[in-house]
């Protein structure tokens, strides 16, 4: 019985996160550049045509 899921803590999707995006630290940060550069010329395309 001490084999059930309940006993064991399972560690948050948090803590999986940031040990999934410490390990593979190239590819976390080539995805984030590529998010921020798409929502600058999203927001700048959007000013653009809005003005």
């Amino acid at each position: 019985m001490s084999n059930s899921p309940s006993d064991e803590r399972q560690p948050s999707y948090v803590k999986l996160a940031m040990r999934n995006m410490v390990q593979k630290r190239v590819t976390s940060l080539k995805h984030f550049l590529l998010t921020t550069v798409g929502l600058l010329a999203l927001f700048i395309g959007l000013a653009y045509l809005t003005r």
